[in-house]
């Protein structure tokens, strides 16, 4: 199973998707592990089982053991992180001064290089709709990996969504 599988399942009323889908799998502006990790902790985030299984499929043979459990730790993280950071943010006040008091030890190791593993948490992060989350790894993204590395994460990120709600959509029709 694959991308192609994930491809041959897209509706026609979202061919667009399809063709993004294929374009980004071989994007070569990211290392192979870095495009990997990006579809995998994507896919994680956008909560969608078929999605998930198919890409890390696709992936597999680019991760090392590592590299898997870190981009599935960057979805973990995130999934926390955002869901505080985003609560801080729309709360405002007092609440942004005070210590987050949550164990993140992970972003500190997380057994990758720092640089890959930040880009996964951008991708979590954009899916996940959180602000302070996305400006705040978009700028060690773009500090270590240039804007072009941003904008493939948000586009892998954005794509693996969309294939995810339209083929959860698709299935909800049928059934």
């Amino acid at each position: 199973m694959s991308i192609d599988a994930l491809k041959d399942r897209i509706p026609d009323y979202a061919k667009d998707l399809r063709l993004n889908l294929g374009s980004l799998a071989s994007d070569i502006s990211l290392t192979p592990q870095q495009l990997g990790g990006t579809f995998v902790a994507s896919a994680l985030a956008a909560r969608n089982d078929d999605v998930t299984r198919e890409i890390v499929a696709q992936f597999r043979d680019v991760l090392s053991e590592q590299a898997l459990t870190a981009a599935q730790s960057a979805n973990a993280i995130m999934g926390m992180n955002n869901i505080y950071y985003r609560f801080v943010h729309m709360a405002g006040g007092e609440y942004a001064k005070m210590p987050a008091q949550l164990r993140m030890s992970v972003i500190g190791n997380p057994g990758v290089d720092k640089a890959d593993f930040e880009l996964w948490c951008l991708a979590v992060s954009i899916i996940n709709g959180c602000d302070l989350c996305v400006t705040s790894h978009e700028k060690i993204v773009r500090d270590a990996l240039g804007a072009a590395a941003v904008q493939t994460a948000a586009r892998i990120a954005a794509t693996v969504h969309a294939v995810a709600v339209t083929l959860q959509g698709a299935d909800a029709l049928q059934g």
